[in-house]
């Protein structure tokens, strides 16, 4: 019998067990690096990844008894590969989550609740003929996909023969900059089934899953000959593990996904697009708060596979990062068609006629004309009112109560359709009191408006309109969304109601009129992105009117708005993201914000705030301590960083646990991140010290400040 040998193993452990890297086990045989494992781990016998091997130095010593055996080993399925395991280091390494938990975190939940002999069982079924796409020859299969191709516009051959004339493997990423209704998506997969064509895979990663259908649709029947699959969380366990699967060995040629399909093992990676690459869903904001879209860059390189970044209106460091030419920009400036996009009309809100003590208007009386307008010559209108539910607040009129959570700083949200008071942040829901729980009075009155108050006041001012409303209450049911899509799509609605989730990527052809009811919450937040994110969300909106080239001439977008002098709405009219983009970063640069310094934010949950306050103080202590303790190296990383005072997070308190935030910034990325490693172990050592602080967090490249 050969001698036991040492493996590494990465466990998932959580982040306050302060384990780094891996724990060593015992095995009876070699084990390569990527196995699926079943490990001991106290008194649990949990799923692992054995990982690198052990030094040579520790490999020629004696393996300790008290080392615990692998349990079983999974040889049924691949080895995870090494670039994959890169990925996962480096990933762990900047976002400074641990190696284990980062590694067990992004695997299928169906995988970790296996046995190998499960497992094995479901490879078999799976790798049945009856499970597997038809083959065709490599020349048949392209003649079909050609043969449905449309044909491209000037801008779109433009883009594909510079895509072109870049080297095939080890170019700079493309931010491809195109206006909503251009053609993105056809650039796309003309250069997936260039991908395919030279036997490689493609990775395809939206923003939400709401996306993922339609853009399904179009590749299955774009490459009708390959296998398709989707990576998203509203698939079942089971689904989600088949496609993972089938992504890993190979099987899958196009994998479709939101942000976790990043980590998607995929042995032959040739290509992967991010579309909407602007939009802040790419950010994980719980665990491990990494970029997808960052990663997706760090992936192409690592695997020597191209990159596309698409968006009508990038993020201002993707272009930020193009004008310093680490990316290749392309543009396709002109809609599909050659139309025009469509005119913005602002309308200032202090102008219209307002009665005494009541509140203004939901609509001027010149979008309502404009509504019937459309719905006359049977086209569509949208929309845009970014806050569901009824109400925002219920308000008593006697003693001024207001609905306000019990377990949050945020107001319960006033749902009419089923009488209830939600937290849209804790999920604490409640009856509608039948009168004030404080001094009793029954004139309870709903504060403001959310998009479903909106649809019932257009059903009331337009009454011939068929009306729809679209946003998280009314998709919650499975298929609720596509069935209501459909609807739109047939022309079965005259006026569509919704939120953000209607303007991204959504091909509407029917619609002419796009209204923004109320975005100026937006102008005034403490958020240094908002102006960008607004600009953003308007103009992907406005993307959403004319998309026929035949109704493009009269497309319209509406602006309801008590500011209407604001910066945003002039770049938004002369619909120049270039100007706008150019603007925003000289003011960025001018108050040192990103993209021109770096940031981390560390934050801190308890059940009061001064507890939270206490450890992130301690935390600022111990930088200080790096600056004049640690090694040289370590010493002037942190006198290049800059560690500011905590302060209460924006929304200071959610589910019973105040939060506090403390921000760091450098402008050196390198000295962040030497920083950042060096003062974790600090802070998991403080974690002992400051046991009221249930929650804490390193957010790298944070979104929200």
């Amino acid at each position: 019998m050969s001698d036991p040998l040492r493996v590494a193993v990465a466990v998932e452990t959580p982040q306050h067990a302060g384990l780094a890297r891996t724990l060593d086990y015992r095995a009876d045989r070699a084990i390569a690096p990527g196995t699926l494992l079943r490990v001991p781990l106290g008194r649990r016998t949990v799923t692992a990844l054995s990982w690198d091997v052990a030094p040579a130095d520790a490999a020629a010593e004696p393996v300790p008894r008290e080392l615990k055996p692998v349990a079983e080993v999974w040889d049924a399925l691949p080895a995870l590969p090494a670039r994959w395991r890169q990925l996962i280091e480096f990933a762990a390494q900047y976002y400074q989550r641990g190696l284990g938990e980062l590694a067990m975190s992004v695997l299928p939940p169906e995988l970790k609740r296996l046995t190998g002999v499960q497992l094995s069982r479901r490879l078999k079924r799976w790798s049945r003929p009856s499970d597997a796409p038809a083959t065709r020859s490599p020349g048949q299969a392209a003649q079909q996909t050609w043969a449905s191709a449309p044909q491209l516009s000037p801008e779109q051959r433009a883009a594909l023969d510079q895509w072109a004339q870049a080297s095939a493997e080890g170019a700079a990423p493309v931010l491809l900059h195109g206006v909503t209704g251009s053609g993105k998506t056809e650039v796309y997969l003309r250069c997936a089934q260039e991908a395919l064509d030279a036997g490689r895979q493609v990775l395809m990663l939206v923003p939400e899953i709401n996306l993922t259908p339609q853009l399904m649709q179009r590749v299955q029947e774009r490459f009708a000959q390959h296998r398709v699959v989707a990576m998203h969380s509203g698939l079942t366990p089971a689904q989600r593990l088949q496609a993972w699967v089938g992504a890993h060995l190979g099987h899958a040629d196009i994998v479709l996904g939101t942000r976790l399909a990043v980590f998607t093992p995929l042995p032959q990676l040739g290509l992967i697009v991010v579309d909407e690459e602007h939009d802040p869903s790419f950010k994980q904001q719980e665990g491990a708060r990494y970029s997808a879209r960052d990663l997706a860059v760090y992936r192409g390189r690592l695997e020597r596979a191209r990159v596309i970044l698409g968006s009508a209106t990038p993020s201002l460091e993707s272009w930020q990062r193009a004008a310093e030419g680490r990316y290749q920009r392309l543009s396709l400036s002109q809609r599909i068609g050659q139309g025009p996009m469509p005119q913005l009309r602002v309308v200032d809100m202090n102008r219209l006629p307002r009665a005494v003590g009541k509140p203004p208007p939901a609509l001027s009386p010149e979008l309502l004309q404009a509504l019937e307008l459309c719905r006359s010559r049977g086209e569509q209108s949208l929309l845009l009112l970014n806050r569901r539910g009824y109400a925002p607040v219920l308000h008593c009129t006697a003693c001024s109560w207001k609905s306000q959570c019990d377990h949050c700083s945020a107001w319960r949200v006033f749902h009419k359709t089923d009488r209830t008071l939600r937290c849209h942040h804790c999920g604490h829901t409640e009856r509608v009191p039948r009168a004030c729980p404080e001094c009793g009075n029954v004139d309870v009155q709903p504060i403001g408006r959310g998009t479903e108050k909106l649809e019932e006041q257009i059903m009331a001012l337009v009454p011939q309109a068929r009306v729809a409303r679209i946003d998280a209450d009314t998709t919650r049911a499975q298929g609720a969304l596509n069935a209501q899509m459909a609807a739109v799509h047939e022309g079965q609605v005259d006026v569509l109601v919704g939120t953000q989730m209607v303007t991204k990527g959504h091909d509407f052809r029917r619609v002419t009129l796009v209204a923004a009811v109320n975005p100026d919450a937006a102008l005034f937040a403490s958020d240094f992105r908002a102006t960008e994110r607004l600009f953003a969300l308007l103009l992907q909106a406005a993307g959403r009117a004319g998309r026929d080239p035949r109704h493009a001439a009269h497309s319209q977008m509406w602006v309801q708005t008590w500011h209407p002098h604001h910066p945003v709405f002039a770049a938004l009219r002369a619909c120049d993201y270039e100007a706008f983009a150019r603007e925003q970063l000289s003011e960025r640069q001018q108050a040192g914000l990103p993209p021109f310094v770096h940031l981390a934010l560390v934050r801190a949950q308890a059940p009061q705030a001064v507890q939270a306050q206490a450890f992130l103080q301690a935390a600022a202590q111990a930088a200080q301590a790096l600056r004049q303790h640690a090694s040289a190296t370590t010493a002037a990383a942190a006198q290049a960083v800059q560690v500011y005072p905590p302060v209460p997070s924006t929304l200071a308190r959610v589910a019973d646990m105040d939060r506090v935030q403390m921000l760091v910034e450098s402008a050196s990325r390198g000295a962040l991140q030497q920083f950042l490693a060096a003062w974790h172990p600090a802070l998991q050592a403080l974690k002992t010290q400051h046991r009221a602080v249930v929650r804490w967090a390193i957010d790298v490249d944070p979104l929200d400040i």
